[in-house]
């Protein structure tokens, strides 16, 4: 195996997806942990708290102990190169987690043991699944009341419609839970609830083993004994291709705040999970392994430092290798640019990279330079797919209070723009002119607000308006002048781009109906 071969091949990147709440960030901070990463996993709990979680870094994510924006996480574990993307849990997030999971080879989807699978946590499946992607799932919070372990594989089947494959099974739980049990290697993990982190660990010769009757009570072992005859018997059957294609889930149970059953998770989900994959773009498959660099920007943010004003383009490497100050081509440009100092994150830490090979996710400074979606290539003119993109569901009139202050507001709504953390309109035909925001979840509306205070000093007033259709519109020349003639609420977006808003589906359908030959579009790629 040649050395860039061997260097692709030991890289794994991985999103993890789930419900808001269900201990993400939790067990993010955990296999950074065992990475050493980490001396010690933060805890996210309580407004109060000086420690917050490695991977949420925008002050407003301590404020309220949530995630709002994706973070990249790398470290090193044994012989693996591992890039974790953690992403918002929140729905009025998810256009920012949709796009990261463009830039993943995998998934690990958690669910918290007591709720099962929740709305936010389907959303997010299926757009692994519709990718095809190897889905991991952690079955969290075992050491608390939680439901039946075959009941919850029953909800994933139903609700997700993927088979299961229960790499280990949990010996009781809540205030019984004794601990796990590894189908594979047949050990025993023994849960310890004065203190979680002193696992002990016993080797045995199956279910049946003596050694069992030592250590748990007999009511919960004789229980434990026939859910394993069970799964055996009638259980779905262990199959690495079905993992690999994504059409059977491997499940892990344990709890990812006492920090038991990462580590026996993180071990396995090595072993299965792939290496970086071939990325489709216009012209044919991009394989990793060739020695012709190219990746593709998933992710815009500005004012990681706000010291420093930065703003940062994360680039996925989809093939070969990157060498500190390379040239590439811009395809959208048409230019040659320089690679000078891209990094590598630790959430708001990093580091200069002096390579990086396919897999690795670099941070290259942006001076407005890049959209999310280019491709950057060292030689040739091929693009990578479009990113997912959403119409945006709610909308503001906003204005800057302070006149001032209306140049860094000005750049603020522009950063922001580019980042896709909101759509930016301005009204068509209109005089005076008047800018509306397009976001897709309403809290988007207050972190915007918050940054744009924080980090550009600009107060704002936002107009809250009753629109909640946004579409693109296209189609026969004379047909669109009538339209622009007559049509109420037009705006364009920032590629000047004609946007008609509608309160409502009934509006949009009149509109439909009374130009027949328009082409309404749910986005703005349009041709």
């Amino acid at each position: 195996m040649s050395k860039l071969q061997e260097e692709i091949t030991s890289r794994k990147t991985f999103a993890i997806i789930s419900h808001p709440d269900a201990g993400k960030t939790t067990l993010t901070e955990k296999l950074l942990y065992f990475g050493g990463a980490i001396r010690e996993a933060g805890s996210v709990k309580g407004k109060k708290n000086t420690k917050h979680a490695t991977s949420d870094w925008m002050e407003i994510e301590k404020q309220r102990g949530i995630s709002v924006t994706s973070s990249v996480l790398e470290f090193h574990y044994k012989d693996h190169h591992i890039n974790i993307l953690d992403t918002p849990g929140h729905e009025d997030f998810s256009e920012d987690t949709y796009r990261t999971l463009t830039a993943a080879d995998s998934a690990t989807m958690l669910i918290d043991a007591a709720k099962g699978v929740e709305a936010q946590t389907e959303k997010l499946f299926k757009v692994c699944s519709m990718r095809g992607i190897p889905i991991f799932t952690f079955i969290n919070k075992l050491d608390r009341e939680v439901r039946d372990p075959f009941e919850l594989m029953e909800e994933m089947e139903e609700i997700l419609g993927i088979r299961s494959y229960p790499m280990n099974w949990p010996i009781g739980m809540g205030q019984n839970f004794y601990g796990i049990y590894d189908r594979h290697s047949k050990k025993v993990e023994l849960f310890n609830s004065e203190n979680p982190s002193d696992v002990e660990v016993k080797q045995t010769s199956g279910p049946e083993d003596p050694i069992l009757d030592e250590l748990v009570d007999p009511s919960f072992l004789a229980q434990f004994r026939e859910e394993i005859e069970l799964l055996d018997v009638a259980g779905d059957p262990y199959d690495e291709d079905k993992i690999f294609q994504g059409e059977l889930t491997p499940v892990f149970f344990g709890s990812a705040i006492s920090n038991f059953g990462v580590q026996n998770f993180l071990e396995h989900f090595l072993y299965f999970a792939p290496s970086p994959v071939g990325r489709e773009s216009d012209q044919g498959v991009v394989e990793p392994v060739q020695d012709l660099f190219s990746g593709f920007i998933f992710k815009i943010q500005a004012n990681m430092n706000p010291k420093h004003r930065d703003r940062i383009a994360f680039m996925r490497i989809t093939s070969g290798k990157y060498t500190q100050g390379m040239n590439v081509n811009h395809v959208r440009l048409n230019k040659t640019m320089r690679l000078a100092q891209p990094t590598q994150f630790l959430a708001q830490d990093r580091s200069i990279v002096q390579e990086a090979y396919a897999g690795d996710i670099i941070g290259l400074f942006d001076p407005g330079t890049f959209r999310i979606g280019d491709t950057l290539a060292e030689k040739g003119t091929f693009q990578f797919a479009e990113m997912p993109h959403f119409s945006p569901e709610h909308f503001a009139a906003i204005s800057v209070k302070d006149a001032m202050k209306h140049k860094s507001f000005e750049k603020g709504l522009q950063q922001l723009t580019e980042e896709g953390a909101i759509q930016l309109f301005h009204t068509y035909n209109r005089y005076p002119e008047q800018q509306i925001i397009g976001v897709v979840g309403e809290l988007q509306f207050e972190v915007l607000e918050h940054r744009l205070k924080h980090e550009y000093k600009a107060d704002i007033r936002m107009e809250h308006l009753p629109f909640s259709i946004a579409r693109w519109i296209s189609g026969d020349t004379e047909e669109l002048e009538q339209f622009k003639k007559k049509q109420r609420n037009l705006a364009v977006d920032r590629d000047e781009k004609l946007v008609a808003l509608f309160d409502n589906e009934f509006q949009m359908n009149m509109a439909k109906e009374k130009y027949p030959n328009l082409v309404f579009h749910e986005n703005s790629f349009i041709g």
